[in-house]
Formats: C-alpha cells, sequence, structure tokens
C-alpha cells in the first residue's frame, strides 16, 4: 500500500489498482489535490500492468465537495486554481483509457459526484446520497464538470440535480442509472474490486475505443475549452451571490 499525500495506493490481484481519496475528514477537494488526482490517474493509465482503476474512501462521506469555509476567503488566483483542479482533474477520470469503477460509501455531493459520473462503473451503499449543491451556494459549473455531467446524466436528473441542488437516495440513483448496483457496506470494497477485475479482463484496446467512441466529443469539447481559457474564467469563478450563500449554507 502506497501512500501519496490524500491518495493511497493499493495492488490488487488481476492488475486491479484502488485508489483511496483520503483527505480527512471527507474529502474535500483542493485545486493541489485534484492535479495530483489527475497525475496519478495519468500515471495508472500508462502504466501497462494496470487493467484497471477503482475509487474508495475510509470515510463515511466519500467526498463532500468544496470545504465552503475556506472557499470563502478564496481570491481570483485561488479561484482560478479550484477551476483548474476541477477541470483537470476529473477530465482526466472520465477520459482514462482503462476501466474505472468507484465505491460509493456515504455521501457524493456537489464537485464531489463527479468521482462519481466519470467513473465508468459505480457501486454503492444503501445509506448514500448524490446531490449537485452548486446552485445554492451561488456557483455555476466549470466547463469539465458540466460537460461530463451532459455526458452522462439523462436530461431530466441534469434539470433535477442541477437546478435544484437537492441530494438523491441511493435507491433513487440506482433507478436513473447514475448507480449500477446498491450493495451491503461490508462488501462494497470486495465488490468493487471484482467487477474492476471482470472489466480489466475486457480487450484493453477495443475497452478504450469504444471509451472515446461514447466520450469523445465531450473530451474534445473540455480540452477545446481549458486550450481557450477555461481554467482561468474572466472575472473568477464566484459572482457577488457566492459567499452569501456559502454563509448561508454553513449557518453563518
Amino acid at each position: 500500500m502506497t501512500p501519496t499525500s490524500d491518495l493511497i495506493r493499493s495492488d490488487h490481484p488481476g492488475g486491479v489498482v484502488c485508489l483511496t481519496l483520503s483527505h480527512a475528514p471527507v474529502n474535500a477537494l483542493s485545486a493541489e489535490g485534484l492535479l495530483q488526482f489527475s497525475k496519478m490517474i495519468q500515471t495508472l493509465e500508462a502504466d501497462q500492468t494496470v487493467r484497471a482503476i477503482v475509487l474508495a474512501s475510509p470515510f463515511k462521506v466519500f467526498s463532500a465537495g468544496l470545504n465552503l469555509k475556506e472557499a470563502q476567503s478564496f481570491d481570483l488566483a485561488a479561484q482560478n486554481a479550484i477551476v483548474k483542479g476541477l477541470n483537470e482533474g476529473f477530465l482526466a477520470l472520465f477520459a482514462c483509457s482503462k476501466p474505472t469503477v468507484v465505491a460509493v460509501n456515504g455521501a457524493a455531493i456537489a464537485g464531489g459526484l463527479f468521482y462519481v459520473l466519470a467513473s465508468d462503473y459505480r457501486l454503492a451503499v444503501p445509506r448514500a446520497t448524490f446531490g449537485l449543491a452548486e446552485v445554492r451556494v451561488g456557483a455555476d459549473f466549470p466547463l469539465g464538470p458540466l460537460e461530463i455531467a451532459r455526458a452522462t446524466l439523462s436530461p431530466n436528473d441534469l434539470r433535477r440535480l442541477m437546478l435544484t441542488g437537492q441530494p438523491m437516495s441511493a435507491e433513487d440513483a440506482r433507478t436513473s442509472g447514475i448507480v449500477d448496483r446498491i450493495v451491503d457496506p461490508e462488501a462494497l470494497l470486495a465488490e468493487a474490486l471484482a467487477e474492476a477485475a471482470k472489466l480489466g479482463q475486457i480487450p484493453p484496446a477495443t475497452f478504450a475505443s469504444v471509451k472515446q467512441q461514447i466520450r469523445g466529443d465531450a473530451i474534445a469539447k473540455i480540452k477545446a475549452g481549458i486550450a481557450a481559457g477555461a481554467n482561468a474564467p474572466n472575472g473568477g469563478w464566484f459572482n457577488d451571490e457566492t459567499i452569501p450563500a456559502m454563509r448561508a449554507m454553513l449557518g453563518g
């Protein structure tokens, strides 16, 4: 088991690598952490001995998105840094040519949901919840997460999650196809590793080709947007409503 800051790598039979997100207590997102995640995914993608990747969390929350208390103090540079992290971190996962499986053991909210949406196969425990709360904190979506959501959610789920900011249960997420299976918490990691091993047996070049056929348009749009400056939006990410809305969410 190899720790790399907020990521812990463990290797399993069948060429499966598990990346455990370990930024206590709720796997809050940071610019540095997302870029580290992007680099790790690209490293695993380039390693011919790796056949599939599992994402897991040791905490009660899978990922709560941004730390809203910290985000209230973001200046322009910090806003651009987190936008870059969101765009590039989740693009790396979404575009990864190898099979990816996510084991959702708790809430996956706001930016944290993109670990789920960008993965190929999704397992969750019954108590898991899923949501995109950005609208409730006065923030729209950076290009990368936006295009990933458009490519992986039905129009109705896009409407429901993005415009209300309210979460859905694991059962509702399974019904919507956001989650593939709901499993017992004690079996979650073992089931995820088993699914990854099965996906890893698919001919790798064919798997990569089909994935590109499905996601290529969205990937190209994100890459073109980044090249055109999407990592540093004019005026930053936040607007006049963002900080007050974040305070309100925190009960301030």
